[in-house]
């Protein structure tokens, strides 16, 4: 406490590092992507054993291949291609697939969930075509276990102190030591520092705000919540094919479209939609009607997803009814 000011905020863990052995290339970003793969294989094949299906786990390994894959290549295209502001990767489109920075490895910086998404979902297909498996059977199970997997991508982003949220005086905001400084100047700025009980220097120019842990809530949204409900509520229901697809879809949809007015939108975009205000900073969540690129994305998402369900049901309703089959107990074989 300095000048009788108490803090009401909190600082990131100062022994929290990025790097799982220092001096070493080896991240817990990394870690926590590899542990999140291997955490939605492992309920992957628990579906399988539980509904007795004549899967092999070379066919599991490389359906997932395939889908990281499509994942990687989609993430990538979508963040050059939505989340690039400053056109350098249309001047210089080598940049894409070039991890390399003035002579630095700095690695392919820049991957949009959304991209991945829609990469993953191409890679599953291919495989599914030339493989002639049942891409909806397959993908009910991706979708069931997946969103607990991701909760880990997240925790990854929270280590490496990026992705952090919106300013705010909360008290359980966070000071990140990598977010971008604001000028002091700013009325809302001194607002938000008083609010917090931060003191600002009378020599500073710019001061680190505390910010929501957007990655925290992300974690707890996309991740934990809605894994609960597609496991624990979706999965034992007698649907169609293709339901937890659609659930996850809407699902992630409409979570990550909340969450994205605590995330700070991407710096050089702001907001898409600014209908709250013209001078409305994008540190700042000041209105409901300022839309960034993230809240389009997922709001098209979400409604793909009812789209998707509306289809399914109504090609479900067509199916003649076979005596003593349904779509479940139909899934022992892989074809449909």
């Amino acid at each position: 406490m300095k000048g009788g000011i108490m803090p009401l905020y909190l600082q990131f863990p100062s022994w929290i590092s990025p790097e799982i052995i220092p001096g070493l290339p080896f991240r817990w970003y990394g870690l926590m992507y590899l542990v999140a793969f291997g955490v939605t294989y492992l309920l992957f094949m628990r579906q399988i054993k539980q509904q007795k299906l004549d899967i092999s786990s070379d066919d599991v390994l490389n359906f997932f291949f395939w889908g990281i894959l499509g994942l990687l290549v989609g993430a990538r295209l979508f963040s050059v291609i939505f989340y690039d502001p400053t056109g350098q990767f249309a001047r210089e489109p080598w940049r894409i697939i070039w991890p390399f920075d003035n002579g630095q490895f700095v690695g392919l910086q820049g991957m949009s969930y959304h991209g991945g998404f829609v990469g993953l979902l191409t890679g599953f297909a291919i495989y599914a075509k030339i493989k002639k498996i049942d891409l909806l059977q397959w993908g009910d199970m991706i979708a069931n276990g997946a969103p607990l997997g991701y909760t880990f991508g997240r925790l990854g982003n929270f280590i490496n102190g990026e992705l952090y949220g919106r300013v705010s005086p909360a008290p359980w905001s966070m000071v990140f030591p990598s977010a971008r400084p604001l000028p002091t100047n700013l009325d809302w700025v001194q607002e938000t520092a008083q609010q917090a009980g931060m003191q600002i220097p009378d020599s500073a120019l710019l001061i680190n705000l505390p910010r929501h842990p957007s990655q925290l809530y992300e974690a707890f949204l996309e991740g934990i919540l809605l894994w609960a409900i597609l496991w624990f509520l979706v999965r034992p229901r007698k649907t169609f094919r293709g339901f937890s697809i659609g659930i996850y879809i809407i699902g992630y949809g409409l979570a990550r479209f909340i969450v994205e007015y605590f995330r700070e939108p991407d710096a050089g975009l702001g907001f898409i939609i600014s209908l709250g205000g013209q001078n409305n900073p994008p540190q700042l969540f000041t209105s409901l009607l300022d839309i960034s690129m993230g809240q389009i994305l997922s709001l098209v998402m979400a409604l793909s997803g009812v789209a998707l369900l509306v289809v399914l049901k109504l090609i479900h309703n067509r199916r003649p009814t076979v005596q003593g089959f349904t779509d479940h107990t139909e899934s022992k074989s892989n074809k449909d």
